[in-house]
């Protein structure tokens, strides 16, 4: 093994681990491999940057405004309809007819997209069909993969094996060559699961899915959430806004319907006052709302600037000024968990002379500001060395006072012998999540807690120094003095009366809102409805909502007029199961776009122009001719997939130069060669079946390919079948996080990993059988 070789086998694995680990964005993980395998001469600049000009690069590019273009212009729709009306209530029809017609669309148009334009035809006729929709939806994303083993430009994978043959000297692959073996797959694969694999998809109760399936109250299990509350006579919220009373923010509560003299206003806006005698029809828990006001039973000392000094005898000031490529610019501040990463208290942030000392939660941090922490020096010293500030100087309690005027916002809070806080954890109370309070310090039995964790357990006695408002600890007061209700308004009736309605949702495998906190992203305020529940392994979650991050295959819930619902329909980072009110799409231009693909298809076939050229011209052309605008085409490309291809496709060459793919090859043909041509051909397919698994499979197929290219050379072989098997044994069918389609259908159908194991096997086993059969008829070694 030479030491070119040993280079590019320690990219490979160093590739290997970033992918399977996602510490590191995939595309990244791609420009990292084609900045190292340039810098350590293992291919040429040129070799390097030849990935952005490839052929497979630009067709891929090319096919999503393609894609694009002929969703927009309704085609889906209109074969949507048509299933819609021919697929009956059986559910083996309903599973056939769906995993045919997603896999024709998929043979020309791109799978996630496909995915996610009959997903919620499917939930609609499996609703109306009373059929359980986790018996059709994962059906429905293995059609779109195995659609795309159809034709030449049904997946990624396809074009690169056959782009790999062409740059190799091999006769590259026709349009429909994959199609001998890609609609038998198909086919066979669709009658498998309708008639046996639909069995080992989960199923509920009959009876209760037909009652949750007709209504998404019950569902979520919202009912169980709902509770009245009624402000008194004589209550400190009398005359306080929805906002200033910290119901919804701090309580976590939502407000469905406030009701006032006979009358009712559905979602009340944040800015409506309260008066004495209305009721508020609310969804939460209940115990975590009355968990909350307890802390109203906590008495205000005065001693807040004298322990404040003994605090900082150990601990010290310092102002902190955010660096320009801090990863915080643009984001929301969250005092625990900037406390849990720095180390630190933050007290306050400056920015342009102006301070904001509370609501620190609802400023989004921005180059230079600067923020006044308080910490142990051993805690200051590490911050010298973050990134995230380009600058840390020490602030004196005399600066803090004349440049903050923190004093006024420090005050002390005992906690008597008879509340329920004591022996409870901070984390459990939740005080600083609710409220904009900060807890600095406990003193205890003549000791000093600094900057205790959130499983410190609160005890009687102890007094807790908080920075905050005092205002606010009025407000808990007047939450404590909120009465609830015994006869609760009739839900539904609110419902129906206010013109109030559910949209069931999920995110998009590329949804810019995964990864974000709920209270982030603002639905309230941006959208004007209110985010009632997620749906997340199976299981549902109707608090605490605004502190979970959202994760791919989520479920959503929102809850608001039917008109602003109709809205949500307008984020591109949502897919919408359930739409209300929704436009038609305009399916005028419908033919014409399927006019240009067919276009396309044909030059293809007819060798009148390049794969890469024609699928050009047919992307021009659907902009020119108004299927879409640029804007549209720009957000239509998955620049990720662009990014990996192009970054990855100068390992294959380095495979190539340096023997990497020699080596790894003889090493497969010393391990299965004694067996055959067939056993070694099984296990390259095996190998790429359960690295598809792990890796993206675009990724894995350019690793692949050359390795195949090499057995197919040493055995003497053809080059085209143990490509075609590449191709083939890349389809990802047994994880949810293999492919987006998969990860889309996961939130709707309920699903969790273990689901896909029990489909996914046996159906990957399926194509595995039809491929060893078909493929010595088709392409014989």
């Amino acid at each position: 093994m030479t030491f070119e070789i040993m280079l590019v086998l320690g990219i490979l694995f160093s590739c290997f681990i970033l992918f399977v680990t996602e510490w590191v964005r995939m595309d990244v993980v791609a420009l990292m491999v084609l900045s190292s395998l340039a810098i350590f001469g293992l291919v040429s600049p040129a070799e390097a940057i030849s990935g952005f000009s490839n052929p497979a690069v630009i067709t891929i590019w090319a096919m999503y405004i393609m894609s694009e273009g002929l969703t927009r212009a309704g085609i889906a729709d209109r074969i949507g309809n048509m299933v819609m009306r021919v697929s009956g209530r059986s559910e083996i029809r309903i599973i056939t007819i769906f995993m045919i017609t997603a896999g024709i669309l998929s043979a020309f148009m791109n799978n996630i997209a496909v995915a996610a334009l009959m997903l919620p035809v499917v939930i609609e006729v499996a609703r109306r069909s009373a059929i359980v929709s986790s018996r059709v939806l994962m059906p429905l994303a293995y059609a779109t993969l195995l659609g795309g083993l159809i034709t030449l430009i049904g997946t990624p994978p396809n074009l690169l094996v056959s782009i790999a043959l062409h740059e190799a000297g091999e006769t590259e692959f026709n349009f429909f060559d994959f199609a001998f073996i890609g609609v038998p797959i198909l086919l066979i694969g669709t009658a498998f699961v309708a008639l046996m694999g639909r069995h080992l998809l989960p199923i509920t109760d009959t009876t209760r899915f037909l009652e949750k399936q007709r209504n998404l109250h019950a569902e979520y299990g919202l009912q169980e959430r709902i509770f009245a509350l009624q402000v008194p006579a004589d209550a400190l919220l009398n005359g306080k806004t929805i906002a200033e009373s910290g119901m919804t923010w701090a309580a976590g509560l939502v407000i469905i319907a406030l009701t006032r003299a006979g009358r009712t206003e559905v979602l009340p806006r944040a800015n409506t006052v309260l008066q004495a005698g209305d009721i508020l029809l609310t969804q939460g828990r209940f115990d975590h709302f009355e968990r909350l006001r307890s802390w109203s039973t906590l008495k205000i000392e005065r001693e807040a600037p004298i322990l404040h000094e003994r605090l900082l005898i150990d601990n010290k000031l310092a102002e902190l000024t955010v660096a320009e490529h801090a990863s915080m610019i643009g984001k929301y501040l969250y005092h625990r968990e900037f406390r849990e990463h720095f180390g630190v208290n933050i007290l306050a942030i400056r920015r342009a002379g102006l301070v904001r000392r509370t609501r620190l939660a609802e400023m989004i941090i921005a180059k230079d500001d600067r923020l006044l922490v308080q910490g142990t020096p051993q805690a200051l010293a590490v911050l010298h060395d973050v990134s995230e500030f380009s600058a840390e100087a020490p602030v004196t309690p005399d600066e803090m006072r004349k440049n903050y005027q923190l004093d006024a916002r420090l005050f002390v809070l005992r906690v008597p012998n008879d509340t329920p806080l004591s022996n409870s954890t901070l984390a459990e109370n939740q005080l600083g999540d609710a409220f904009d309070f900060r807890l600095l310090g406990i003193f205890r039995g003549g000791e000093v807690l600094e900057s205790p964790v959130s499983e410190e357990i609160i005890q009687a006695g102890d007094l807790l120094l908080i920075q905050g408002r005092e205002s606010d600890l009025d407000m808990l007061r007047g939450l404590q003095q909120l009465e609830r209700l015994d006869d609760v308004p009739p839900y539904l009736d609110v419902f129906e009366q206010g013109g109030l309605d559910l949209v069931e949702a999920t995110l998009h495998p590329h949804s810019k809102f995964v990864g974000r906190r709920v209270e982030d992203l603002r639905f309230d305020e941006h959208y004007q409805v209110e985010l009632a529940a997620i749906w997340r392994t199976g299981k549902p979650h109707r608090s605490s909502l605004r502190t979970m991050t959202l994760q791919s295959g989520d479920g959503l819930l929102f809850v608001g007029p039917k008109a602003r619902l109709a809205g949500l329909n307008e984020i591109e980072d949502l897919l919408i199961l359930n739409p209300v009110q929704v436009k038609p799409i305009n399916t005028r231009k419908a033919p014409l776009a399927a006019a240009l693909m067919l276009l396309v298809v044909v030059a293809v076939i007819m060798e009148l122009l390049p794969i890469s050229i024609a699928a050009i011209a047919g992307a021009t052309l659907m902009v020119l001719s108004g299927c879409l605008n640029m804007e549209q085409a720009h957000r239509a490309i998955e620049w990720r997939s662009i990014f990996l291809i192009a970054g990855m496709l100068p390992l294959g060459t380095a495979m190539q130069h340096t023997g990497a793919a020699t080596w790894l090859a003889q090493s497969m043909l010393d391990l299965l060669g004694p067996g055959g041509p067939w056993v070694v051909i099984s296990g390259l397919y095996v190998i790429t079946t359960l690295g598809a698994l792990i890796m993206p499979t675009v990724a894995l197929v350019l690793i692949m390919a050359p390795i195949a290219l090499t057995l197919s050379t040493t055995l003497g072989i053809s080059a085209q079948a143990v490509m075609m098997v590449v191709a083939i044994a890349a389809t990802s069918l047994a994880s949810p996080v293999a492919h987006p389609a998969n990860t889309l259908v996961m939130g709707p159908g309920g699903y969790r990993f273990i689901d896909y194991l029990k489909l996914g096997i046996p159906l990957t086993l399926v194509v595995a059988l039809v491929t060893a059969f078909l493929l010595p008829i088709f392409w014989p070694l």
